[in-house]
């Protein structure tokens, strides 16, 4: 007797392999017969006739751990046949946390993810990694959580937003936090070089900390310090610190931002493949949009984040300190018709939602960057934006690199509620289904059986998960039963908070957790540690 059985489906087994049909009897949360189950009971039966099966996909790049506190169900993501999400990524994470820093950290995680009212605030229940990691256990979730320590979150719990390097102490302070980290389970470390306080860290710096996880056997995950006109040097920075710290290395949302700078990745991906062939092991991740999102407040430039937004904020109402920012943006690779408010948090502004710069700058009879200025005031550095800074023919080209896996770097949100809010990124909800439609049926850029070794096995094999990312006997059972003649993203920038099409069921260590398109509400999720099965 089976718990389920999921009968003649076309099995895309996460290899890159060709399909093949079979039935699989799931048991115990695993896969436990790949074959012909005509004779053999289940409690529960899913006929994927017509359908393709597959191992659930593994966001490479997700964000997610923001908003589990708000919504565990983690609609947006599950719903696309995400069974596990990599967090803790752009050098952000929840843990650790100094409860002298505290506010610090809250305050700035608040405003880069645009958190419902409140924010974290009396939602931080832990102080070490192992300690977060445990909470996150008890309260449950829809989805695998395969954490990261975020460099910039252990950066603030031992230096706050100071722009300097640290002392001996300091260092030594921050090599600790990691190493609990990764004795606690953490996939690795993420940095996010574009974000203060991580902005400020020196390569030699990262090198050292890199070096206490690779010590663990993890992954260093970087969002680099330029996708633009340094997109190269930034590239051989990450490319170093793998290297002289002896460490794997993953390329956040890899890209060519701003105009001037598209076609770049031609070099980018062949110094990705020069790096391999002296044996530094690097890989990169990707979603399938033309378009950016992030805070409001990255507009400016880092050295106005010194300090925390309490500063910050008051930078913006000095003059003195106006201009020299205006100044500093008069190089923006992009226009300030690219820029897109996507979420603020007052009343007033809401109409704001879905314009650009020069559209709010026009309606209030003020210059873009005044405009930007007295917005983020009026919001307290909470906004969220969504640029236009990328080229199709870059994002084709780093989609089918051999190299590349799937990312969606979104957090989970729902159509409803407080985490319904805004015009967030199309990507928080159409990734996945956008390249098995878009990309695979329609365009045919490459087969079916290789999108979903991007989305499976690949980032499986980059973040250590032994024992998931394919369909294989006695591996846990995360599935994924869609339709790919109809799969396809529904969600658009002016009206993102649409589920996917397509996707029909999705299994979460043996327990359905969509079915028939819908969410049933179970929260079948582990947070996944490293070495652990």
């Amino acid at each position: 007797m089976f718990d389920v059985i999921v009968k003649n489906g076309k099995v895309v087994d996460g290899t890159g392999n060709p399909w093949f049909k079979a039935d699989l009897g799931i048991k115990d949360g695993r896969i436990v017969k790949v074959g012909h189950l005509d004779s053999v009971k289940a409690e529960g039966i899913i006929d994927a006739k017509g359908l393709a099966v597959c191992p659930g996909f593994i966001d490479a790049h997700s964000h997610s751990d923001m908003t589990i506190p708000f919504g565990p169900k983690v609609e947006s993501a599950v719903r696309q046949g995400v069974t596990t999400i990599v967090t803790g990524n752009c050098g952000m994470s929840l843990a650790p946390v100094n409860p002298a820093k505290e506010n610090l950290l809250t305050r700035y995680l608040h405003s880069i993810f645009s958190l419902p009212p409140g924010g974290m605030r009396g939602k931080v229940e832990w102080r070490t990694f192992g300690e977060y990691l445990k909470k996150m256990e008890e309260k449950g979730i829809a989805s695998n959580v395969a954490p990261l320590v975020g460099h910039g979150t252990v950066k603030i719990a031992v230096m706050g937003f100071e722009d300097r390097p640290p002392t001996v102490e300091e260092l030594e302070e921050m090599k600790a936090l990691i190493a609990e980290a990764m004795r606690s389970g953490a996939m690795g470390m993420s940095t996010g070089l574009i974000y203060a306080p991580g902005a400020y860290s020196k390569t030699d710096e990262i090198i050292e900390l890199a070096k206490v996880v690779a010590r663990y056997g993890g992954v260093y995950a970087s969002h680099i310090r330029n996708e633009g006109a340094a997109l190269i040097q930034a590239m051989e920075e990450a490319i170093e610190i793998g290297e002289r710290a002896q460490v794997p290395v993953e390329i956040a949302h890899h890209k060519a931002s701003g105009k001037a700078f598209w076609g770049k990745t031609v070099e980018s991906l062949r110094l990705m493949e020069e790096a391999r062939a002296r044996g530094v092991d690097i890989t990169c991740d990707q979603y399938p949009y033309e378009a950016g999102m992030t805070s409001l407040v990255m507009l400016l430039p880092p050295w106005a984040h010194e300090g925390g937004m309490d500063k910050l904020l008051g930078r913006l109402r000095n003059s003195e300190d106006r201009e020299k920012m205006r100044k500093d943006l008069e190089n923006m690779v992009y226009g300030w018709e690219d820029i897109y408010v996507s979420h603020v948090e007052t009343e007033r502004n809401k109409p704001l939602e879905g314009k650009n710069l020069v559209e709010i700058a026009k309606a209030r009879g003020k210059d873009e960057f005044t405009a930007l200025c007295n917005l983020l005031l009026e919001e307290n550095g909470v906004a969220s934006m969504v640029v236009f800074s990328m080229d199709e023919g870059d994002i084709r080209r780093v989609m089918k690199h051999h190299l590349q896996m799937v990312g969606s770097d979104s957090w989970a949100v729902a159509s409803y509620g407080i985490l319904g809010a805004g015009k967030p990124h199309p990507r928080f909800y159409g990734t996945f289904p956008r390249i098995l439609g878009k990309y695979v049926r329609e365009e045919r850029a490459f087969t079916l059986e290789e999108a979903v070794r991007k989305m499976t096995s690949f980032p499986a094999q980059r973040f250590g998960l032994r024992d998931r990312g394919l369909v294989r006997e006695g591996f846990w059972a995360d599935l994924v039963v869609f339709d790919p003649e109809s799969v396809r993203d529904r969600a658009t920038y002016q009206a993102p908070h649409q589920y996917p099409e397509g996707i029909e069921y999705v299994i979460v260590n043996g327990k359905i957790v969509v079915e028939k398109g819908e969410h049933t509400g179970v929260l079948a999720g582990k947070v996944l540690r490293h070495g652990v099965t």
